[in-house]
């Protein structure tokens, strides 16, 4: 009768245990060897010549180019993840009421999202050239603009249109996690609310802010995650150029590892990316269990 009850409570970390083995194979070893490498000295051709302490650490902080990229992926992850919220928001609001071909315009938010990312860059990258771009094109047929302006002079305005591409592929996701947050909100509330002569904003503040509350968290830190970890638009629209001025972590260490051949150094940029992300999640989780608690 004992060593059935004691089988009986292994049974479950039985079925859990291959996944545990194939996240431990595939997420606690790379990130394990990313630690290795980022301590160790590495040649262009990739040779592991052993340990050299922190000497790859000293380099990237000594690297101008490693603040300025450091502040651009703050300023991007910011700016990507506060806008598409908000946007989001707005627009999730706007397609939960009842309109005519609705369900036409939902499907039209969703194209950005489900559109490679790469495809979309290289869409704006062309719209937005200055010699042959399309944007410039249409605004000159509607008499917008008399000439061919350039939109993107400096590096600031490189990075400025690489942000407005980022919200604009972001903001369907956020749309459909705070839509289905809104339609899980039971509509009695609002009727209660309604009798007792409650105004659009205080509907808004006091009923669906506290009840999207998990939907919002969701898309906010996968958001963070995602968009702070973000390749694809940056690398295609400039490479990091001009000047290395329009770098984030991502690129930058890609850049460093497979164009200027220091793998360790790059190791040691994704080992402080990570680090950072460690410290926003842990942050985040110390916040949200001080609310729960708060709450009871």
């Amino acid at each position: 009768m004992k060593k059935h009850s004691l089988l009986k409570k292994a049974e479950p970390y039985v079925w859990l245990l291959p996944s545990m083995l194939l996240m431990a194979v595939m997420i606690l070893v790379p990130i394990v060897t990313v630690f290795q490498l980022s301590m160790s000295q590495i040649t262009r051709a990739g040779v592991i010549k052993g340990y050299n302490d922190f000497e790859n650490f000293k380099a990237v902080f000594r690297s101008p180019t490693f603040w300025h990229t450091l502040k651009n992926t703050l300023v991007w992850t910011v700016t990507v993840v506060g806008f598409s919220t908000l946007i989001g928001f707005v627009i999730a609001m706007v397609l939960n009421q009842e309109f005519v071909g609705r369900k036409i315009v939902r499907a039209i938010v969703v194209f950005p999202w489900a559109t490679s990312l790469i495809i979309q860059s290289v869409i704006w990258k062309y719209s937005i050239n200055a010699d042959y771009g399309s944007l410039n094109v249409i605004l000159q047929k509607l008499g917008v603009i008399e000439k061919y302006i350039n939109w993107t002079p400096t590096a600031q305005a490189h990075f400025a249109w690489e942000c407005w591409i980022g919200i604009f592929v972001t903001v369907p996701f956020v749309t459909f996690c705070v839509l289905s947050g809104l339609q899980s909100i039971d509509t009695a509330y609002y009727e209660a609310a309604d009798i007792d002569g409650a105004s659009f904003w205080q509907k808004l503040g006091r009923i669906t802010l506290p009840l999207l509350k998990p939907s919002l968290t969701v898309s906010t830190v996968l958001n963070i995650i995602y968009v702070f970890n973000s390749f694809p638009i940056i690398w295609t629209m400039t490479k990091g150029d001009p000047a290395d001025r329009t770098h984030t972590l991502a690129t930058y260490l890609y850049k460093l590892s497979f164009y200027n051949g220091k793998s360790g150094q790059a190791a040691a940029v994704s080992v402080i990316g990570f680090v950072i992300l460690c410290i926003c999640s842990s942050i985040y989780m110390i916040l949200s269990l001080r609310a729960e608690k708060e709450e009871q």
